[in-house]
């Protein structure tokens, strides 16, 4: 028996592939097992090679695995782009329709299964996908009836017969590998869990409950990949709470909508990907102008320009914090897996109204689409704080005509803020400089009062907790920086390195801009070499690191930019190639 199983099944897009990893991964997470799922797909419709990897473990696991132990290929293709994966005692389930071969360099069993002739035979060639299913069951040994309440549940609306072919054509698949059994090495059999199911969901389901939790009751957005399913999750849940959901025409409605609903009192926001907040830039800065809350998520793919859609990437670190023309105040945070990502969003609502200032979440796809286990959500951790914003009368002079000094030179930099309608509260709003009372003014005084207020708000900010500390060494060989989903993969090189001898700390950073450089300061200074993990050409996140905090000659780029995730085993060669040059320094 293992502990772990590293399962995928591939093909066309279009032909049910995302169905069937739903239906195996919903299967064993009922059963107890923590999950951690990632796509691969392609930027259309239908066609293209698609494949979804399923990393399933009685313990929890926060990244892909290096390699592969199941892989069901409904195509020769799955074959190619998969193989590379694969060990001796891997075994590829394929669907004999293809005449599967194994590639030159391949070492994996193979074992070809009429999973369409199947399907075709029992009603209809799209039940292919439950004997692929049922095949995964045989080789695990796993209980066949789990599957069946499931398909039962999933398919009851659409009448007996059709939940009665699901199954024939379940066992079915059963029965055939079961067959093939004996023909087989290796060991596929999970240990058992307590089979107490979890929580297992994307991180774009995690920020839109935390959106929910924190009091969101309107969203304005315009669909784009990797973003939509926040919207999609919206428009499904927020009506039942008296919200809404507006689908704009395009990313600069949505983000004006959304700042208007703000301005007018709804705690509100928008969600898109790189190539929507490059749109969205202008009405950043009128948020952080007029000071008015705004939270903004920003899904970020591969770029430039339309790049790769549904590809893993994280290039829109330096334009989230640097692309608003002008000085601003803005808050940049990243969760680091689903399970943080909704408590990271209901804080950013909090900060948005605290410091009046637009919050952008800056999630990646691997995040917002990858599906994993999630731990029971502690909604007594969640608080609402509102900042300075007044939602009652103001008691002013009834001879006073002057307008409300909405942008007062506070010590703090943050004003109070009148929600439209109560009385004693009115006050001018324009994207132009302006004085106290809002009205525009352009004298340099003023001009350089105002600027300094806005920009008091963040000057010191920190949030509850800026980094996930990972860092136990006071002398360590190695420090890992990442952010948003690179934490799994570090994680795991970290303990592997370890095992091997080496000290190694990793903070994981949640809070990007204002840059918390004294607590990473302090991590840098106890490290002979700093590593920092991330998607894409330039190392943004280097650079911003360079610029805040004292690296020295420490500082090693680990990047990635092919839209594929990092995985442990990649982490682990870099730091063994750092540890031997260490020791050939010494």
């Amino acid at each position: 028996m293992k502990s772990q199983v590293s399962w995928k099944v591939g093909g066309q897009q279009g032909e049910g592939i995302e169905s069937t990893g739903e239906i195996f991964a919903t299967a064993m997470n009922r059963k107890g097992y923590y999950l951690y799922g990632y796509r691969h797909f392609s930027s259309r419709i239908k066609g293209g090679h698609t494949n979804n990897k399923i990393r399933v473990s009685t313990s929890p696991v926060h990244a892909i695995s290096d390699d592969l132990d199941i892989l069901i290929a409904f195509d020769q293709e799955t074959i190619e782009v998969n193989h590379h994966e694969m060990r001796k005692d891997s075994v590829i389930i394929a669907d004999s329709k293809a005449k599967p071969e194994k590639p030159e360099h391949c070492d994996a069993q193979l074992v070809a299964l009429p999973f369409t002739a199947t399907a075709k035979e029992l009603g209809t060639t799209l039940m292919k996908n439950m004997v692929a299913v049922g095949a995964t069951c045989a080789v695990m040994n796993l209980d066949i009836s789990d599957f069946e309440t499931l398909i039962t549940n999933m398919f009851t609306k659409k009448g007996d017969k059709v939940v009665e072919m699901n199954i024939e054509a379940l066992n079915e698949g059963y029965r055939l590998m079961n067959e093939q059994l004996s023909h087989i090495d290796g060991d596929f059999v999970l240990e058992k869990t307590e089979g107490t199911p979890h929580l297992y969901m994307i991180g774009n389901d995690a920020i839109g409950l935390g959106a929910l939790s924190a009091g969101s009751r309107f969203m304005a957005a315009y669909p784009i990949t990797p973003a939509s399913e926040i919207m999609e999750y919206m428009i499904e849940n927020l009506p039942k709470v008296g919200g809404t959901v507006v689908q704009t025409e395009d990313e600069i409605a949505a983000a004006n909508m959304a700042i208007g609903s703000n301005y007018a009192g709804v705690r509100a926001f928008t969600a898109s990907a790189g190539p929507g907040l490059s749109l969205m830039m202008e009405a950043i800065g009128l948020s952080g102008m007029t000071e008015t809350p705004f939270v903004v998520i920003n899904t970020q793919r591969g770029g430039p320009s339309t790049g790769l859609p549904t590809k893993q990437e994280q290039s829109d670190l330096m334009q989230m914090i640097y692309g608003t023309h002008g000085d601003i105040p803005k808050i940049v945070v990243a969760p680091t897996d689903a399970e943080d990502a909704f408590y990271l969003t209901i804080e950013a609502f909090n900060l948005a109204e605290m410091y009046q200032c637009p919050v952008i979440i800056l999630s990646d796809l691997q995040l917002s689409l990858g599906k994993q286990t999630v731990e029971s959500l502690d909604y007594n951790k969640i608080e609402i704080n509102r900042g300075e914003t007044i939602q009652s009368d103001i008691e002013r002079d009834e001879d006073d005509k002057t307008y409300f000094k909405r942008y007062a030179l506070t010590e703090s930099g943050v004003s109070p803020r009148p929600i439209p309608g109560v009385k004693g509260g009115i006050h001018h709003v324009t994207g132009v400089e302006h004085n106290e009372e809002g009205k525009t003014s352009e004298a340099a005084d003023n001009r350089q009062q105002q600027m300094d207020k806005r920009m008091r708000k963040t000057e010191h900010l920190l949030i509850n907790q800026p980094v996930e500390n990972n860092a136990v060494h006071d002398e360590a060989d190695i420090l890992y920086l990442g952010f948003i989903s690179t934490k799994g993969a570090i994680q795991e090189g970290k303990e592997r390195l370890e095992q091997q001898g080496l000290k190694v700390n990793h903070l994981q950073i949640r809070q990007l801009h204002p840059f918390p450089s004294k607590t990473i300061q302090e991590a840098v200074d106890k490290a002979s070499k700093v590593v920092v993990v991330e998607h894409n050409y330039q190392g943004q996140l280097s650079n911003i690191l360079k610029m805040n905090v004292n690296v020295g000659d420490k500082l090693i780029n680990q990047t990635k930019y092919d839209g594929t995730p990092f995985l442990p085993n990649e982490i682990e060669a870099k730091g063994l190639e750092i540890a031997k040059n260490l020791k050939e320094l010494v």
